[in-house]
């Protein structure tokens, strides 16, 4: 197993924390330092190699197993200009240690038992996150403890399907088997519960997408503009001045958004309007939700179908109910609004769910294997979907490892994870 190294801070700051990990780790360190500090204890060291002074870092030290990776680590608190980096990091070569791949600390902590495939992920999605929803969603651990639970059950059900195959003839009490049955049907339920939960889970991970549609001149780029609060998109009096969808990252109630600009809808002999026409139309097809933007006076857009939808009046400063993005008269409560839609896009109450298709495609698998073993009447023959079960579920938190699924898991990590 090599040593390993790699930048665990952001680039830019006034410190970076770079990460050793492996068999090698406190003999380079040691040989950077001098001396190694006491176990989990910080020690401010020069860092010298070829007789030449590196940097002053702070340095703390982790033997194994009591690590993030479950080997020997190290901390380097350096300085953090690039400079810096780039000298410790060539004496770190030099010394036997090679840059981290991403996402390879975290997999080293996995095949460490250190934590598990939910784990990972969320704290994959913690990294990743722009809003406090995010947030809340990949810190919350619910899918993770009720995985936890199915695991315990499942095994328990199994080992009263085992009784029933062991002892056929011992003229068990008919609530023994009635009571396997209603477990696993409950089990099923809970889990097909959770896929029910899916697609907001998703949603909130992946950000939804919100369309402004709406005839030209509409307000429909000063919307945005006020909404996103900064200019993103160009505002005109003239007529088709927004050609193709412009968009922005918002965050509404805590929910990231990409809210769009689109073209205005109209009939036109101008071959780019009407492909942004037709683009726009498009867009909003596939949006997560289309706010119908329209001035005093004019009609608005037919809502796509099967899509939700807000008709919002626009330019209230020139007279009538509505909003006006220039004076801001109606933008709070319209503000309001779009949140509690975002919210209800994506909310889950906490409820085990999963965000991710390979955590979809586990549940799948396990409730079908389920499905399957309540309509088996031959004890031999549920067991069987029973082990199918288990080794679906296993897959979830990764009790099975199979190579394909930790490679596209802990490939997406940043390199310092």
């Amino acid at each position: 197993m090599s040593t390993i190294f790699a930048p665990i801070t952001g680039r830019g700051g006034a410190v970076t924390v770079v990460r050793l990990s492996g068999p090698q780790a406190l003999a380079q360190a040691e040989a950077l330092t001098g001396r190694l500090p006491p176990p989990r204890r910080a020690a401010l060291r020069k860092l010298y190699h070829e007789g030449r002074l590196l940097d002053e870092a702070l340095l703390v030290t982790f033997p194994r197993p009591h690590s993030f990776t479950g080997e020997d680590c190290v901390e380097l608190s350096l300085h953090g200009g690039r400079a810096v980096l780039a000298v410790v990091s060539a004496a770190l070569v030099a010394l036997g240690a090679r840059p981290a791949e991403p996402g390879e600390f975290s997999r080293r902590a996995f095949e460490a038992g250190k934590l598990d495939l939910l784990q990972a992920e969320a704290m994959a999605d913690l990294i990743a996150a722009e809003t406090e929803a995010q947030r809340a969603q990949a810190v919350g651990g619910a899918l993770h403890e009720a995985c936890a639970a199915w695991r315990e059950r499942l095994r328990q059900l199994m080992a009263r399907q085992e009784a029933l195959i062991d002892f056929p003839d011992e003229d068990l009490p008919p609530e023994v088997e009635a009571a396997l049955t209603g477990g696993i049907a409950v089990l099923r339920d809970e889990l097909r519960a959770a896929l029910a939960l899916a697609p907001a889970a998703e949603r909130l991970r992946e950000g939804l997408e919100f369309v402004i549609l709406g005839p030209p001149n509409a307000g429909k780029s000063t919307l945005l503009n006020a909404l996103a609060g900064e200019d993103v998109a160009i505002v005109s009096d003239s007529p088709g001045t927004t050609r193709d969808a412009v968009g922005v990252r918002v965050d509404f109630g805590g929910v990231p958004v990409h809210l769009t600009d689109t073209a205005g809808l109209r009939d036109t002999a101008d071959a780019i309007e009407a492909e942004g026409v037709k683009r726009a139309q498009a867009r909003a097809a596939k949006a997560d939700f289309v706010l119908l933007a329209a001035g005093p006076g004019e009609d608005f857009a037919a809502p796509p179908e099967g899509i939700p939808f807000l008709r919002l009046r626009t330019k209230a400063d020139l007279g009538g109910e509505g909003v006006s993005a220039r004076t801001g008269a109606g933008m709070a409560q319209l503000r309001a609004q779009l949140a509690a839609q975002a919210q209800a896009l994506t909310g889950t109450k906490g409820a085990p769910a999963p965000a991710r298709p390979r955590q979809m495609a586990c549940l799948r698998d396990t409730q079908a294997a389920l499905s399957r073993a309540l309509a088996l009447a031959e004890p031999e023959l549920r067991g069987e979907e029973l082990r199918i079960a288990a080794s679906a579920l296993a897959r979830l938190a990764g009790g099975i490892a199979v190579e394909e699924i930790l490679d596209a898991v802990f490939s997406g990590f940043c390199i310092g994870k």
